[in-house]
């Protein structure tokens, strides 16, 4: 494989360290509750300047329900993580 986005143009092959996995799904998990937490600052101190823009004509407008919305999105890596350690611990 050559050219332009081969892995040997970044000077070798592209490895997927064990630290990286790690950091990559500490991220993962990082996501739903950051989403979460601002959810919660933003109805309690008010959405600011993004909720005059995005305006309130519907009950699911506004900063508060799209956060929530974010933060159901990424709670996979949490139910794969829950699962996971489910499984590991019936296991004999």
């Amino acid at each position: 494989m050559s050219g332009a986005c081969s892995p040997e143009s970044f000077g070798g092959p592209l490895r997927r360290t064990t630290a990286t996995l790690r950091s990559a799904e500490w991220l993962g998990l990082a996501a739903a509750p950051t989403f979460a937490i601002m959810a919660l600052l933003t109805g309690a101190f008010g959405g600011g300047k993004m909720a005059t823009i995005c305006g309130v004509a519907s009950p699911l407008g506004g900063m508060v329900p799209m956060y929530l919305l974010m933060s159901a999105f990424h709670t996979a890596p949490w139910l794969k993580l829950i699962f996971t350690r489910r499984s590991a611990d019936h296991r004999p």
